[in-house]
């Protein structure tokens, strides 16, 4: 039984959801709906889910700053107050054991989000003998709101405005007349927006929010269809794309390393392995009409070279597409592998990814 429940719990299911547990709290796994129309939802209007069981971490004080800036592997002293920045979490071998949004709500005042790794152990961690305070917040909860008709539904409804946000910035805003932090985020690929509001007032947003967005085409979606989403947009989910096995270098996130910066926790480890990658992430579209197994053995010259992490044939490209860890000398692109699973047998071939919007002009546009 889940240890923690949103305050949307009875709202999702109401909607008819499949409930399971993520995170030490109930989810949606699926609705009532096609997932694949949850995802032209997202892709074509807007979408809507209850990202409550993410994990809120409130670090204040003196020192706010130092503790953050020793587990990110960003510089977040270049991270102002309204701007936020996506950080992998390490352990002291330079390997993943999470990944988290740090916000700086102040200039000692930040929250940190984060699934289900260990990031509130090794951010805890991180604070001892320093003059701040790390405590988790359930009472704060986050609707996420994702598609390109999203600004359509809130701005009209928002104090101030909220066009001019830019990606990973945020501001306190009146939505529907409810206080809340509205920060330009979201696990989608698309323009979106992600509210963080408190628990007391979160079915009357969702409300609000499912009634203004029902005409723009608004849908609630749920693991089954974010899952999609994840897939098509190249988006890293730690536990998939990246695992306790695997360095930042292996799952391309070299963008989110500051080599520059002082110390952070598993810096000597990360960069001593920088250059001895066993895997590295790609993406394949395999010759297959549905989705391959999550698992399946990646093949070349009758060795096997790597495996599927995450898998979802997508009806709006009208292919098979996967994320997968592959050996080095078989990640180039147009590199041809053989794809064997339990229930799926076929050929395959590395691709560019992001599989759709490859340049991520959405996720920018103004």
């Amino acid at each position: 039984m889940a240890k923690r429940v949103s305050a949307l719990d009875a709202t999702i299911r109401a909607l008819g959801a499949t409930m399971g547990e993520w995170n030490d709290m109930d989810v949606p796994f699926s609705y009532p709906s096609d997932p694949d129309d949850e995802l032209d939802a997202v892709r074509d209007a807007v979408g809507m889910w209850d990202t409550s069981a993410l994990k809120k971490l409130r670090v204040k004080g003196r020192d706010a700053l130092r503790v953050v800036d020793h587990l990110a592997t960003r510089d977040m002293t270049k991270i102002y107050v309204g701007k936020s920045a996506y950080t992998p979490v390490l352990k002291d071998d330079g390997h993943f054991c999470d990944d988290a949004y740090i916000y700086r709500l102040g200039e000692d005042d930040f929250i940190m989000v984060h699934g289900a790794g260990q990031g509130m152990e090794r951010l805890m961690e991180s604070a001892k003998g320093k003059n701040a305070s790390v405590a988790l917040d359930d009472d704060l909860h986050m609707i996420s709101v994702q598609g390109p008709k999203s600004i359509e539904l809130l701005d009209p409804h928002s104090a101030p405005r909220l066009r001019d946000l830019k990606f990973c910035h945020h501001r306190n805003a009146k939505v529907f007349g409810i206080d809340m932090m509205v920060s330009r985020t979201g696990f989608s690929g698309e323009r979106g927006y992600e509210l963080f509001v408190d628990r007391a007032h979160a079915p009357e947003v969702w409300a609000q929010l499912m009634k203004h967005g029902k005409p723009l085409g608004l849908m609630p979606v749920s693991f089954a269809g974010i899952d999609k989403v994840h897939v098509e947009s190249s988006l890293l989910f730690y536990g998939a794309e990246a695992t306790e096995e695997n360095t930042p270098w292996e799952a391309r996130c070299d963008w989110a390393v500051s080599e520059s910066k002082g110390d952070f926790r598993g810096k000597k480890a990360l960069f001593a392995l920088k250059g001895k990658e066993k895997v590295l992430l790609c993406g394949i579209v395999a010759a297959h009409d549905g989705a391959v197994d999550v698992g399946a053995s990646l093949g070349a010259g009758g060795k096997k070279v790597g495996h599927v992490v995450s898998a979802a044939y997508s009806r709006r490209l009208k292919k098979s597409l996967a994320m997968v860890h592959v050996a080095p000398p078989q990640a180039a692109e147009g590199t041809r592998l053989s794809v064997e699973g339990e229930t799926v047998r076929c050929a395959a071939t590395i691709v560019p990814t992001p599989f759709v919007d490859p340049r991520r002009t959405r996720l920018h546009a103004a």
